[in-house]
Formats: structure tokens, sequence, C-alpha cells
């Protein structure tokens, strides 16, 4: 499966971005995750024009979740893009690469308070509230510093999305945001509008990822916009913005079928605009939260295999020098990937393989996959790989993790350099008495 701006070189080889994935492996070594800038900033593209006139106002905040490093909030500040972020490393990241502060979200169902004085610090734009006790505390360390917090508070609208349990928040058992039933959300949105220091500018919810249908997406429309209306006629208070979220999914084998954006916009916008004419309220500003479906579809990650084992009647393996570390995806809930011999991509597939990872674990990268006679030494590049792969590596079984580089019109450039062994022990510390 060849993905949008990829392409077989005359040579047979793999060209991603406009550059030969086996010179990429040759230079940077592997593993490698290898991202594709154009397919990432058109990306970006298509949900600014998807919703343009649908909507009065809208704003899209990339999930960086998904992937977060300095050289891609310098890409999204330039395409117009807001952020969203969910810890304080995610907060450093944004703020060291220069990224405006109040384009900023931050979420997260435990925030502490020395990542909510972070925040406020910054003049970060919005705090998504999680829960009662943050809502109170953010209120106190905001009095206390003098500030005001502009917060959006996070619903649980009931909606069980179609896709893997391990993905999905927006289902009344989450622990994620405030639940509708019981009335739980709209004391907090009551509480919120009594405190000091705190502006509530709207409401958030988010149902999961990895989603191949709208359906999800249009009834989470639906059930928020329908508890705004109830909030204006039992306080009076009209919100002014709705973010709902992300989780659009990515075709990470050839019988993944996502939604375009234009299908997305369509639904979501539509909803909107019969909900807000049935309950006489007006639009809020519309706000999405794309992270996947941004960055998914533009990575490669290249491996060197090393060792193909057959074992007779049994199967094939095909031994990667990355794995668990790197990918840990398909083991935490099944992902599946697909994958080409990338020196030899113009060959027809013919051995079916498993292809495993180095660790010490059962580490399977892909369960079965038909690969064009895979040897020693190949280059093998797992597809849409831009997603939860560099943002969920680990040093598991002290693997250094690898380099990422971005690639454009046939030029690469590593925007993280390959972790050096002598990281692995930087912070290890033996005490005096084991000396």
């Amino acid at each position: 499966m060849l993905l949008p701006n990829q392409s077989v070189s005359p040579g047979g080889r793999l060209v991603v971005g406009g550059c030969d994935t086996v010179e990429l492996a040759t230079r940077f070594g592997t593993p490698l995750y290898v991202l594709d800038e154009e397919m990432i900033r058109a990306s970006c593209r298509s949900y600014r024009q998807a919703f343009e006139g649908k909507v009065p106002s809208y704003e899209i905040a990339y999930a960086s979740k998904a992937l977060m490093i300095k050289a891609l909030c310098k890409v999204m500040e330039q395409e117009q893009m807001a952020l969203d972020v969910a810890s304080e490393g995610e907060l450093f990241t944004a703020l060291e690469a220069g990224f405006p502060p109040e384009r900023i979200k931050l979420h997260g169902n435990f925030k502490k308070a020395a990542l909510l004085r972070m925040a406020l610090d910054n003049g970060i734009g919005r705090v998504v509230v999680d829960s009662l006790p943050e809502l109170d505390l953010l209120s106190s360390i905001a009095t206390d510093m003098g500030k005001t917090a502009d917060i959006l508070i996070r619903i649980t609208p009931g909606v069980k999305a179609d896709t893997h349990e391990r993905i999905r928040t927006g289902q009344e058992d989450s622990k994620f945001g405030l639940g509708l039933i019981g009335g739980i959300a709209l004391t907090a949105t009551r509480k919120a509008l009594e405190l000091p220091s705190i502006d509530l500018h709207g409401f958030h919810c988010h149902i999961g990822s990895q989603m191949l249908h709208t359906d999800g997406f249009r009834r989470a429309a639906s059930v928020v916009m329908e508890f705004i209306a109830h909030v204006a006629a039992e306080t009076g208070y009209v919100a002014e913005q709705f973010d709902i979220g992300g989780g659009l999914g990515i075709r990470y084998t050839h019988d993944d079928v996502p939604p375009t954006v234009d299908k997305l916009a369509d639904e979501i916008c539509t909803a909107l605009g019969a909900a807000a004419e049935e309950h006489n309220i007006p639009l809020p500003e519309l706000i999405l939260e794309p992270g996947r479906s941004i960055v998914g579809e533009a990575g490669v990650t290249l491996y060197t295999i090393g060792v193909v084992k057959e074992i007779p009647g049994i199967r094939t393996y095909v031994s990667v020098d990355g794995g668990l570390s790197d990918n840990p995806r398909p083991c935490l809930y099944d992902a599946e990937y697909e994958a080409l011999i990338a020196n030899r991509a113009d060959q027809r597939p013919d051995t079916v393989v498993r292809v495993a990872g180095a660790h010490c674990e059962t580490d399977t990268l892909i369960p079965e996959l038909a690969l064009a006679a895979p040897r020693p030494g190949d280059i093998l590049a797992v597809q849409a790989t831009g997603a939860y792969n560099y943002a969920m590596a680990s040093n598991y079984n002290r693997f250094p993790r690898p380099a990422v580089v971005l690639v454009n019109d046939g030029r690469a450039d590593i925007v993280v350099e390959r972790e050096p062994l002598a990281d692995l022990v930087r912070l290890d510390v033996v005490p005096q008495r084991l000396q």
C-alpha cells in the first residue's frame, strides 16, 4: 500500500517526500522515523478548507499527543493551527519552540498544581477543566497569582464511539470529563460561573480515536448542543465555544476507509446547525482537535531486516532492528500496519511472514504480512507510523529511541537526533555505599 506523496523510483525503491528511503536508512541509520512535511501541511489545510464557510467561526487545534516535537510546533504555527497539549512536557516543548501561548489549550484528567501555575504564568489560551476538584484548585491558584483562568469544561457526552475499547473516551464510564447523568456537568458549570478568577468560555468533549465513521461526531454534537441549551435555560450563560475534540481515523491497512475531512465537516456542521435551530441558541465557535489524521499517514518507519527464520509447516519470522520500544501500539491494542521492502518496492509480495521486533517479549509488529522475498539487509518500510509511534517510544531493553527525519521536496533534515547510548545511563546514580 502506497500512501499519498509516495512513489517508486525507476530503480524500484520507495520514495517519500522526494527522498529515496534506502538512502535515508543508509545516511541516518535504522530504525528511523520519516515524516513527510508536505503531507502534514496538506492535512492542516484540508481541515481549514473543509470548515471554511460552514460555521460562522472555527479553530483547528493540532492534538500534540499524537506527535510532539519542536519542529512540528513550527509547522503548526506556520499553518495557522492552534495546539493542544496534555502534559508539562508537551507544554514545555511548545513554549520552547516559541509557539504562541494564547493558541495553546491544556488537557488532562490530572493536572498537578505546578502544571496549572505553568499554564497561567505563560498565558496559555484555555485550560480544559476535567473535574470539580480541578476547578477549585485552578480558581485558588489563579487567585493567588492574580491571574484569570480562561477555561472550557470537558463533559462526558455518553457517546460510545465505534473504535477499540482502549481508545474510547466519551462513554459514561470514563476517567475523562464531567458526566451529564446526575447533573455533574451542570454543577460544574454553575460553579465555574461563581468561582473567582475563572472565566468560562464554553464546553469540550472527545469521544475517542481512530474512528472510521462520522456517526459518533454527529451524536456528540447534538448531545452537547442540547446541554448548551439546557445551561442557557438554567443559568442564562450562553457558551461561546464548543470543542468537539478529534479522533478521525486514518488508513493503516488497505481495509481502512476513513471518512474524508469534507464529510466530517458536513456531518458536524449540519448537526450543529440543526441543534442550534431546534433549541433556539446561537452557534458557538467550533473547535476541532485532529491529531492522528494530521500526522499519521505522513510517517514511515524504516527498519533493517536482520534474520529471516522459517519454521517448517508453521510460519516464517522476519526480525527487524526495532519493535516494541519504537512502536508499542500492536502490543497495546492490537494495532495493524502494512509494510513493504523499501529497496524492492516494485516487486510483488510473494512470501507471507510475521514481522517480529528485537525485544525480549513476543514483540510482534505485524502478525501476518506478504513481502517480496525478504532477505537480511533489506529495508522494511512500515506505513502510517506518524502518530503514536515516536510519541509512545520507550527505552525498553535499553533500546535508544530512533532519530526523526523531516522530508520535503527531496530534502531531509534531522528534527530529533538518535538517542546516544550514553543518554541511557546519564541519569543513573550509583550510591556511595555501592562503590
